[in-house]
């Protein structure tokens, strides 16, 4: 797995390229905690290059979602492949994120 941070206006995103599971998820687990340290903070997780997840990327998620949301944020995801939208879609937390089809997207929503 690799992630590729950036900035794009007042959104942190994180891209993650490969499988992102429980020998991974420490690494994105870390990185979310401090994005979503600050009040309203608006964070984007890039998934269009992730192949895999597993139910600890999926907890990984869930956490910084609801610490984002407790700090009257804003998180999201977007580029989910089929697969990886599988997963979503029956564990039924495509409801609970906010899902995007590409950043482009996504980031309009955010920044606005």
């Amino acid at each position: 797995m690799e992630m590729k941070p950036r900035t794009v206006g007042n959104v942190a995103v994180l891209a993650i390229e490969g499988r992102f599971d429980a020998n991974t998820a420490p690494a994105v687990q870390q990185w979310l905690e401090q994005a979503t340290a600050a009040p309203g903070a608006r964070v984007l997780v890039d998934l269009s290059e992730t192949t895999f997840v597993d139910s600890t990327a999926l907890a990984t998620l869930v956490s910084a979602m609801k610490r984002c949301q407790q700090g009257q944020g804003a998180f999201a995801l977007c580029g989910l492949r089929r697969p990886v939208l599988m997963i979503f879609e029956l564990t039924r937390l495509d409801k609970a994120f906010s899902i995007f089809v590409d950043a482009d997207h996504a980031l309009a929503v955010l920044n606005a």
